[in-house]
């Protein structure tokens, strides 16, 4: 995730377009009224002669590079045939998915030119304050732009209408062409060496950022107590419902953690106006934000975590996990959208039946303690003047220098499972897995095999059903199916959603459900293409299929390549995923 430009952007006068400052985001032909203020491109009227220019387009697909019948874009030079965008032809004016989006060209891009009636011509588009003064001064519009032609060393003023961008390794836009004068073939050779030219120079800015960017977490928002959310409620009790503890003004640490407080041991927080210590009561951590000394730190194997710089003791409060507040319905919506944008990091903790703590876009250092199956420190929900909050408290002494981990024991709302890497002894090998010595000593012991139908309670298995190798999982949702998949051995490239279930319960040849199935890998088949198309093995007798030696039906080929295509896959419109939450 890269930083957050906040402040350093330029905005259009007359319409809610906004770009960051620099030649790479601010649309080319745009008029630059002060350093924060332009009429962006989008504004001009592109007349010549005082007619209204149309663009220039091409005579081929953009898709195939064929001629025929184009669907032409209204914006840019851009053609396709309408059977490659799988359309029917629009009625009225139409514009490619590019200009839809309000994609302009900018400044040092490499583009092709189409100026009269010569041919498409390489050139650079060139910020104006940059060209030499007599080309400045030439009558132009706004949206217009001076272009330098390589080859010729000329300048001239064009406008999107005329422009397409150069691709590496382009040669002519115009197929078939074979009289190539030295000019034209002298301003290919100038473009390609200023193409890459300056995608070196992009990847050289790309790489510093990225490594800039290493250096300190991703950007959120701090804040310093829980925001609620929408319909999200926040509870204030009033004093007469706040328990009173039997502490008293003289003892030595009244409300310590070494005290008998009865509203400390049944985690609710004093009141400074209802304990009887007043203000020498010690169990007020959380109104007063009385926070361990942390840091945040870039770890190993786990991302940013967050370490102590102060020796904790046993049951010491260390922080308070922040966040928005949000119902159950804005928690759903935030995992979908995340899930669409391919988004893995989640901060989320149940609060209550029907509340959730989405540390993610705001909160406080909290959000970066990392999980472990042998945790130091615990969440505890305390209530605090009438409302529950969430805390982290030690469960050991902790050293100062020493990573602060919890255990998320992950609710798994969805049929996805990550990886541990925690590396505690312990270790489950996924989150959301109850970790204990046993399993923990067989994992170590366990070949990297997929294991076969499980019997008894219904479980998924750890492995993935193609490949036989562990990782990121997505389960079967069908009842009493174990099978777990990887997203590349389905050939999918996000999980599905909602309800799915595996290739496994379809017939491999025509789809519809399956009667038989192989043991060994997910191929079945349905009682029409059942005949022959199993065997029985050696194995206890189960099924295989013609994939597997009967033999030796776990040899290599029980195993077959990820690109091969697997049954039918179902899809639901609904997402499944993790969230942490505290039991």
């Amino acid at each position: 995730m890269s930083d957050i430009w906040c402040c350093r952007m330029m905005r259009c006068l007359r319409c809610p377009v906004a770009y960051h400052t620099g030649d790479s985001c601010v649309a080319a032909g745009s008029v630059v009224l002060t350093h924060h203020i332009i009429i962006c491109s989008s504004h001009g009227t592109a007349k010549r002669n005082g007619l209204l220019s149309s663009p220039i387009n091409v005579t081929w697909c953009f898709l195939c590079a064929r001629g025929g019948k184009l669907l032409c874009c209204e914006s840019c030079p851009a053609s396709f045939h309408p059977e490659c965008l799988e359309m029917e032809i629009p009625e009225g004016a139409w514009s490619c998915r590019e200009c839809r989006a309000g994609r302009k060209p900018h400044y040092k891009q490499i583009v092709w030119v189409k100026l009269g009636n010569y041919r498409w011509w390489p050139a650079e588009i060139c910020n104006p304050r940059l060209v030499p003064p007599n080309i400045q001064t030439l009558r132009h519009d706004i949206g217009d732009f001076p272009v330098f032609f390589f080859g010729s060393h000329d300048y001239y003023w064009i406008n999107q209408g005329r422009v397409f961008p150069y691709m590496e390794n382009d040669k002519t836009p115009v197929t078939g062409q074979v009289n190539i004068n030295k000019t034209f073939k002298k301003a290919l050779e100038e473009a390609a060496r200023r193409f890459h030219e300056l995608k070196a120079q992009r990847e050289s800015r790309e790489a510093l950022e990225q490594e800039r960017n290493s250096r300190k977490p991703p950007p959120y928002k701090f804040i310093k107590s829980n925001k609620p959310v929408g319909k999200v409620q926040v509870h204030v009790a009033d004093l007469s419902e706040i328990p009173r503890c039997n502490c008293k003004p003289t003892d030595e640490h009244p409300c310590s953690l070494d005290s008998q407080c009865l509203n400390r041991m049944l985690q609710y927080e004093c009141h400074p106006q209802v304990c009887p210590a007043g203000d020498r009561c010690e169990n007020q951590c959380f109104s007063k934000r009385l926070y361990s000394e942390t840091e945040v730190i870039k770890t190993e194997g786990c991302g940013w975590g967050l370490k102590t710089n102060q020796a904790l003791r046993k049951g010491d409060f260390v922080t308070e996990y922040v966040g928005e507040v949000i119902d159950s319905e804005e928690c759903q919506q935030r995992i979908k959208r995340a899930h669409e944008n391919r988004v893995t990091n989640f901060y989320m903790l149940t609060l209550t039946k029907d509340r959730v703590i989405d540390a993610g876009p705001k909160g406080n250092s909290s959000r970066f303690i990392n999980h472990s199956c042998s945790p130091n420190c615990e969440t505890q929900k305390w209530t605090v003047n009438g409302d529950v909050r969430i805390g982290l408290f030690t469960l050991c002494d902790i050293d100062a220098g020493t990573e602060l981990t919890f255990n998320y024991n992950l609710d798994l709302v969805g049929n996805r499972r990550s990886s541990c890497h925690c590396g505690a002894e312990n270790c489950s090998g996924f989150l959301g897995v109850r970790p204990t010595e046993e399993k923990a000593r067989n994992a170590k012991l366990k070949p990297k095999k997929r294991k076969l139908r499980p019997e008894g309670k219904h479980t998924h298995e750890y492995f993935c059903f193609w490949c036989g190798e562990a990782g990121e999982l997505v389960m079967c949702d069908k009842k009493d199916c174990p099978k777990s998949y990887h997203l590349l051995c389905l050939n999918l490239t996000k999980p599905p959603y909602g309800r799915w279930e595996c290739p496994w319960h379809d017939c491999s040849v025509c789809g519809v459900p399956a009667s038989a199935q192989c043991d060994f890998c997910p191929r079945s088949f349905c009682r029409g293409h059942e005949a022959g198309s199993l065997t029985p093995s050696t194995l206890e007798g189960r099924l295989c299929c013609s994939n597997h030696d009967p033999l030796s039906p776990l040899g290599p080929s029980a195993h077959p390549p990820r690109t091969q295509t697997p049954g039918t896959v179902t899809r639901s419109p609904f997402l499944n995923i993790q969230r942490k939450s505290i039991h």
